[in-house]
């Protein structure tokens, strides 16, 4: 693999300007009290918060443009060690997080070990896990033209399995069926009323399209540089992912939660048309003033992401009286003054900010957790 420039200021803003948004999504404090686009669709559809996940898999991929040609120097057991202890770790860090508090606290103040039969095994971090071991996999090994060719047959091969094996309901989805049949309804996310995942088993196959997706973005942008011709290269191809998403949508709905094939397309569209227009502000015209913002989260995103995990499931889980802390700092703090919406994402921004100065004070210390 040839030795490409370094890395481009926009995609690091990217990558920040994506946990921003992912932090203030994730900090709302019910759906009644959030405006839609921070909400995902209730099934078929697509919202702003529905294009947060697919873009932190984009920028997994930049990312990984970077760390795959570092890890080509180190030989041919030392790469697989890299990419499998990463796997590894970030796949624990998620599986943790949904454990945590990890114990349980009865009323008489006796405490007994949540139990791991009952732990949810997928999510977030685990999907992301699995999309880099499998991105970083077929890069290592594979030639471009072979990824490129498992790109189609993976979302073709998603499109089969969905329609062949059941169809694109809640209740009767191929995705649904084989994650019971796996993982059992124990270890299943229930917050759509019913044992089912998200971040399940099949979508994670389509998934990792938008990893790659991002990789060779990030090394088209770094191999030709700032210029108009990288530009409109790159509004192109996002604009043919988006028509081609659209028309194939008339047949297989945009769906997050079951991680549809159109889904993928039209969220790699925008993410590239978003990459050129911060490529154009700022690796081109030098519009570098409010960047070191983003640039910030884009240094440490994983490590502030999972912080900012553990500090929502604290918020929520501590009590002042009979409210949640969330809860009480919501309506003491934000409610009262700004209203239901505008409260919550006051409160969300606010909660976002001071997950930044974390970031800030790791970042002017030179302290950067790579998992």
């Amino acid at each position: 693999m040839s030795v490409l420039p370094q890395r481009s200021r926009s995609l690091d803003v990217l990558r920040g300007l994506t946990l921003a948004l992912m932090i203030i999504v994730n900090m709302s404090i019910s759906e009644d009290k959030s405006y839609a686009p921070l909400l995902h669709a209730v099934w078929h559809g697509l919202t702003l918060t529905d294009l947060v996940f697919p873009t932190f898999l984009f920028v997994v991929g930049t990312a990984l443009s970077f760390t795959l040609e570092k890890y080509q120097s180190l030989g041919e057991a030392a790469v697989l060690q890299k990419i499998c202890t990463r796997t590894a770790l970030i796949f624990l860090c998620g599986y943790l997080l949904y454990w945590f508090p990890f114990f349980d606290i009865d009323k008489a103040g006796g405490w007994s070990l949540l139990p791991l039969a009952k732990t949810r095994i997928l999510g977030v971090l685990q999907r992301i896990a699995l999309c880099f071991c499998l991105a970083s996999l077929l890069l290592h090994y594979g030639r471009e033209k072979v990824v490129v060719v498992f790109c189609v047959a993976a979302l073709l091969a998603n499109w089969w399995l969905l329609w062949a094996l059941g169809d694109y309901t809640l209740q009767g989805n191929a995705a649904l069926k084989l994650d019971l049949l796996i993982l059992g309804e124990s270890h299943m996310y229930r917050g759509e009323g019913i044992p089912f995942d998200p971040e399940g088993l099949l979508g994670t196959l389509p998934a990792t399209v938008n990893v790659l997706a991002g990789y060779f973005a990030g090394r088209f942008v770094r191999a030709q540089g700032a210029s108009y011709q990288t530009i409109a290269k790159l509004l192109m191809a996002g604009a043919l992912c988006i028509v081609l998403a659209l028309c194939w949508s008339s047949v297989l709905p945009l769906n997050k939660k079951l991680w549809t094939s159109s889904y993928v397309l039209v969220a790699i569209g925008i993410d590239l048309a978003l990459l050129a227009i911060l490529a154009y502000l700022i690796d081109l015209r030098k519009l570098i003033a409010g960047t070191y913002f983003f640039e910030v989260f884009g240094k440490n995103t994983l490590f502030i992401y999972l912080f900012a995990e553990v500090l929502m499931s604290i918020g929520w889980i501590a009590h002042v009286g009979k409210l949640a802390l969330f809860d009480w700092l919501y309506e003491n703090g934000f409610q009262w003054w700004a209203g239901d919406k505008n409260g919550s994402l006051a409160f969300a921004l606010v909660f976002m900010l001071g997950c930044w100065l974390v970031g800030y004070a790791m970042d002017k210390k030179r302290i950067f957790i790579k998992l």
